[in-house]
């Protein structure tokens, strides 16, 4: 359990790898159900490919340690709970493994010549095409007659779309010529760039869900209840290979994909023969550098060996055949221009600058505004507005600017502005940090709106059928001016009503939700107040310890108001808290000093009442022990693993002593871990702590 975190997976212990394959293991199932099964990715596609090739490449080193639950052996994600049926593949649907290089490609040629043992003068023919970002779907043909369809799913089982793609006009339902008894065509449906965009104006304009990306789109469109839904959607069809058939026309793969065409199936007009390396590369070049112009999103090129007698002997490994690659794109780039620069105040005070850009298409996106992050990310680019810029944006990540084209030019630098744009209050930086905030605190309308939005959100008193668009417009009518308005706006019933948008069931579901908060959780209530420095984790430990808000407030006070001995013992009391510190203290103490923050914690309270906080634990074999966790968590955050042991029964503390009953170790401890060593305190790794937590359910 010593040592240190390595980047070389050749420079790991066994224990670290183990560690690490876990953690990525839970990562990439997470994103794998967000990106297949929800259409929701939280990263980029450049980030996901990252996690899998690290995942590649320890497992390389270690195959000992591969897991049961291994990335390397899953494709897609199983199907989650859905309105559609569930569809077995007769053959399964694979994935690719990805290239990001020349070099790998190279490699993989000449891996599939090692393994076909072929000579050096023998040729080996490779098919190349553009690999469009859609959602993979097979489609089963019988006596040339569509009988279903499918995504993909996990691979063996995906999801019934066969009353869904009767509506996308390149799927036909009968094939052309004469066709086998039965044949699966396999494809990607997408949406044209321009199609994504009138939708999403559609959208927006009926107040309907805005999508991040075609993909997104696309994937929302097909996988719908109601096949009427989708019949209003712009979906497209490509295909490019084919699952279960009774027999195939053809010897090579360009051969088959030609037949589909005849058929009525459209495929890649990118499809093309490659006799070399040096062939595929170029296909690969040609391609990218059209991918900004081409009508539909694309991630990269596919390579496919084109003799099928090839294919069947090479195979497959675990989740991908041995005779294909997909070549990725990396994160694609545009150049603009700067057109503006405006500041937007958040629910912290926080001034952020974004950048007003002359709209550019990045990935199937147009852009139009860039995050510039703050004062001093502004200042190291040293971008005006006017400058002509470089924008980058991987998969779903926010467009960030890379690099200032004309920085060198003579123009008028921007000032950063010392004061609020909305409430005109002082704005300044706190020393040691480099955002710059608005002193005006609530009566900053930006921050009060923001405000607002958080007090509902998720993480704290969760208020369903409460958005922002909803806060916006209460606030700007004058309904909502602090939390406590929210438990009153049952006295606004009809004029909720007689606003457009809502109706009589909408309204009571909405007040609904409201009056099931009046008695909330008491540490959801103090993260929702924002108060600096006072993070959800932080709030259950305030809370655990004095168990009710007034008895919290007190102390605040006595910290921060009182006089000697009474302010010196608060915040002694204070900080013995695992977790709070001086810097948690203080934002206390200024939040309560504050008249107008003392009124809306009274006005709220007049509304509402928490119960006395309490914290339900599981029996375990931790139950009453103090753990202490030291070195990298790699599988959670720290607050996370805390959490788990107060769940359990036990005390996290942030310290090794006479005291601790279990260590914790991960990579990279030090001292703790020395001192418990010293101690003879029992050390266990993240994986033995990952088995006590699943064992006490």
């Amino acid at each position: 359990m010593t040592g240190k975190s390595v980047t070389d997976p050749a420079e790991m212990s066994e224990a670290d790898a183990a560690n690490e394959l876990m953690r990525l293991a839970r990562q990439i199932r997470k994103h794998n159900k967000l990106y297949h099964a929800e259409d929701a990715p939280e990263i980029s596609d450049a980030e996901y490919d990252a996690l899998v090739r690290r995942n590649a490449a320890i497992e390389a080193v270690f195959p000992h340690l591969v897991r049961d639950d291994s990335p390397s052996k899953a494709v897609g994600h199983e199907v989650a709970a859905s309105p559609l049926s569930k569809v077995r593949h007769e053959v399964r649907m694979m994935s690719l493994d990805n290239a990001f290089s020349d070099e790998e490609v190279a490699d993989f040629v000449a891996r599939v010549r090692r393994f076909l043992s072929l000579g050096a003068d023998e040729p080996v023919v490779f098919t190349a095409e553009d690999k469009i970002d859609g959602l993979s779907c097979s489609l089963r043909y019988e006596q040339g007659k569509l009988v279903r369809a499918a995504t993909r799913g996990d691979g063996q089982v995906g999801e019934d779309v066969t009353a869904n793609v009767a509506h996308i006009a390149d799927i036909p339902q009968e094939l052309h010529g004469t066709v086998p008894e039965v044949f699966e065509i396999r494809g990607e449906v997408f949406m044209a760039k321009a199609d994504f965009l009138a939708l999403n104006e559609a959208q927006e304009a009926e107040g309907g869900k805005i999508f991040a990306n075609p993909r997104n789109a696309a994937a929302g469109s097909l996988r719908q209840k109601d096949a009427s839904v989708t019949a209003k959607r712009p979906l497209r069809f490509y295909a490019h290979g084919w699952g279960a058939a009774s027999e195939v026309p053809g010897d090579s793969q360009f051969e088959v994909m030609q037949a589909i065409a005849n058929w009525g199936v459209p495929i890649s007009a990118a499809l093309i023969r490659c006799c070399s390396l040096d062939q595929m590369l170029a296909h690969y070049r040609q391609i990218g550098a059209m991918r900004a112009d081409m009508r539909y999103d694309i991630d990269g090129v596919v390579y496919k060996v084109d003799r099928l007698d090839y294919q069947q002997r090479l195979g497959f490994v675990a989740k991908a055949p041995r005779w294909a690659m997909a070549h990725k794109f990396p994160a694609e780039q545009a150049e603009t221009t700067l057109e503006g620069i405006d500041i937007q105040v958040g629910r912290t005070g926080k001034l952020t600058p974004v950048g007003r850009l002359k709209p550019v298409t990045v990935g199937g996106v147009v852009v139009s505004n860039v995050t510039l992050h703050n004062r001093d990310e502004i200042a190291r680019l040293g971008v005006r507005i006017g400058d002509r810029v470089v924008i980058q944006r991987a998969g779903d990540v926010i467009p960030q600017v890379v690099e200032n084209l004309t920085r060198d030019e003579e123009r008028d630098a921007f000032n950063f502005p010392d004061h609020c744009p909305i409430c005109d209050s002082e704005a300044v930086a706190e020393e040691g940090e480099v955002d710059v905030r608005c002193t005006g605190g609530l009566i900053c309308p930006a921050q009060r709106t923001e405000r607002l939005k958080h007090f509902v959100s998720r993480g704290a008193l969760d208020i369903e059928g409460l958005g922002e668009k909803t806060i916006d417009e209460f606030f700007a009518k004058g309904w909502l001016e602090s939390p406590a308005d929210i438990f009153r706006l049952k006295q606004r019933k009809e004029d909720i009503l007689a606003l457009e948008g809502w109706k009589e069931k909408s309204v009571e579901n909405l007040l609904a939700a409201i009056e099931a908060k009046r008695e909330p959780d008491a540490a959801r209530l103090l993260f929702g107040l924002g108060i600096r420095h006072v993070g959800a984790v932080t709030a259950r430990d305030l809370l655990k310890h004095f168990t009710t808000l007034p008895a919290l407030r007190d102390v605040a006070e006595r910290a921060r108001n009182g006089k000697g001995e009474v302010a010196s013992e608060a915040v002694t009391e204070l900080t013995a808290i695992d977790g709070v510190g001086p810097v948690v203290v203080e934002a206390l103490g200024d939040f309560f000093h504050e008249d107008h923050n003392r009124q809306v914690w009274d006005d709220l309270l007049s509304e509402i009442s928490p119960p006395d906080y309490v914290v339900e634990t599981k029996d375990s074999e931790v139950a009453g022990k103090t753990v202490v966790f030291t070195g990298k968590l790699e599988t959670m955050s720290r607050d996370e693993a805390k959490a788990q042991a107060e769940r359990l029964g036990a005390k996290a503390a942030g310290s090794v002593s006479v005291k601790t009953d279990l260590v914790v170790a991960g990579p990279g401890a030090g001292s703790k871990l020395k001192k418990a060593a010293e101690l003879g305190i029992e050390v266990i790794d993240e994986a033995a702590w990952a088995e006590i937590v699943k064992a006490a359910g």
